[in-house]
């Protein structure tokens, strides 16, 4: 695709006759999986028989649909709720501490008999009074 280094060439990892496999190594950094030894191995044809290629390509589904322009919102309809969620549109930003709590009564997060049930509570109420404050 696009390489990194100079002596590197470029290829198209999706070409029938001229893509490469992909080579997915998988270790432990640090306690964490690590793919950054993964790497594309040398270009080659997938198969050698074309009538079997030509049965693959014909068989690959379109993504038209999936990226028509219906599957989008518009610009100007992103635009005006992000200006709502800024406050840039004259009004202040709606999530306040009341409206948190207003939109949770009635809704169970920690059971009603739960010994930590009030400190779950307060750790909530101060992190939001905290967002609230910096806006």
């Amino acid at each position: 695709m696009n390489p990194q280094f100079e002596d590197e060439t470029p290829i198209n990892p999706f070409d029938l006759w001229k893509g490469a496999n992909f080579k997915l190594k998988i270790r432990k950094v640090e306690g964490y999986q690590n793919y950054d030894k993964s790497e594309f191995e040398s270009p080659s044809a997938l198969l050698s028989d074309d009538e079997e290629l030509e049965k693959i390509w014909k068989s690959e589904y379109s993504l038209t649909e999936m990226i028509a322009d219906k599957e989008f919102k518009s610009y100007d309809t992103l635009k005006q709720r992000l200006d709502k969620v800024l406050g840039l549109n004259g009004e202040a930003p709606k999530t306040t501490v009341e409206q948190v709590k207003a939109a949770n009564v009635g809704k169970k997060t920690v059971a009603e008999d739960s010994p930590f049930k009030d400190d779950l509570e307060d750790d909530d109420m101060a992190y939001f009074s905290k967002l609230a404050e910096e806006n």
